[in-house]
């Protein structure tokens, strides 16, 4: 969402275009209905945007009546341009609507764009007050020092990965079965290649293997940035027991009453301050996370290889011998604290 925002600026901006508040879609499943202002703080938008691009808040009331003319900027091979491809339409139906999706390579984008896109991710968007001092209590509540883990095994990221494991139990299977929808799993050997490009989530389990291969404590302070309905949880706490989170941390009133984008919001919050940042998907979250942490020097950010587990297992490495070669796969990017951004997350500009 953080980033699909960023991506609009950078394009209104290519475009000499105003760009109206979006709107956030809809999701059922993480009980979400909130807007922009629920999440963001519009008026400061506004004002880091001057100068740069105009933002408004409601469209003019001569188009207000209109559906927008929609642009499909779905991802295309070869050299898409924003410029040749998009501003044809708005320069005939003066009102357009897409999804950002990267068609365009940022690194490809004229300076000014790229500058401008930079300013929104980095310098433009902040949280709501009320939402920041949520996030503050949040943070202040957790032990220090504390390491924020992004475990991604909910339900409807396991259906979305087509992903099989065996094992589960069968509370998480149905959990599983209810979110497919038509995402069926691959099976046989589709699924074993599937596996080992590195396209299934890490369960709690093969998480802890991780962490013991990198010598992480069992008493490491841990904050769990993940949605609700977090997975086989049971082996993960059973080694690491000092594990927090904010529905436990957090009033329980107002903990239900948030939606999906607040509770993120929160997660991302806590992983840009925490004293160390490990993902086990390299995601939305985690790219912008990095890209942030890497922007404050907060090196200490590491992304497990789904990749390399699937590899080394499929060998049928175990044990011991599972936890060195994770190690050996790991230790340089351990040793340094990777932090990294990718090029076209990153900005090198002086804001």
């Amino acid at each position: 969402m953080r980033r699909d925002l960023c991506d609009g600026v950078g394009i209104a901006r290519l475009l000499n275009a105003t760009l109206v508040l979006p709107k956030f879609e809809v999701a059922a499943y993480w009980n979400e209905s909130s807007g922009f202002a629920d999440v963001f703080d519009v008026d400061y938008f506004i004002q880091k945007m001057s100068g740069y691009i105009e933002v408004v808040k409601e469209l003019p009331k001569d188009i207000a009546s209109k559906e927008p003319f929609k642009v499909d900027c779905s991802k295309r091979k070869g050299q898409f341009d924003y410029i040749e491809s998009v501003l044809p339409s708005l320069l005939e139906h003066h009102y357009i609507s897409f999804t950002p999706a990267m068609s365009q390579r940022r690194d490809r984008y004229p300076e000014f764009a790229r500058a401008t896109l930079c300013q929104a991710c980095y310098s433009a968007i902040r949280l709501t007050s009320s939402l920041e001092k949520k996030a503050i209590e949040l943070f202040d509540a957790i032990p220090k020092p504390f390491l924020s883990l992004h475990l991604r095994f909910e339900p409807d990221m396991v259906a979305y990965s087509q992903c099989e494991y065996p094992n589960l139990s069968p509370s998480s299977i149905a959990a599983i079965e209810a979110a497919r929808v038509d995402r069926k799993p691959w099976t046989g050997e589709l699924a074993q290649t599937w596996r080992k490009r590195g396209k299934c989530p890490l369960t709690p389990n093969e998480t802890v293997l991780m962490l013991q291969s990198l010598n992480i404590p069992t008493s490491t302070n841990i904050y769990l940035a993940a949605g609700d309905g977090l997975m086989e949880m049971e082996g993960f706490t059973s080694v690491y027991t000092n594990v927090f989170t904010k529905s436990v941390l957090l009033n329980q009133e107002d903990f239900t009453r948030m939606h999906g984008n607040t509770k993120a919001a929160l997660d991302y919050h806590v992983s840009i301050n925490s004293d160390a940042y490990v993902a086990t998907y390299f995601g939305n979250m985690d790219k912008i996370v990095a890209a942030m942490r890497t922007y404050k020097q907060m090196h200490n950010t590491l992304f497990l290889s789904r990749k390399a587990f699937a590899e080394l297992t499929s060998q049928g490495l175990e044990g011991a011998e599972l936890k060195k070669a994770l190690w050996e796969v790991h230790k340089s990017d351990f040793a340094i604290g990777r932090g990294f951004a990718l090029p076209d997350c990153f900005c090198e500009f002086e804001l």
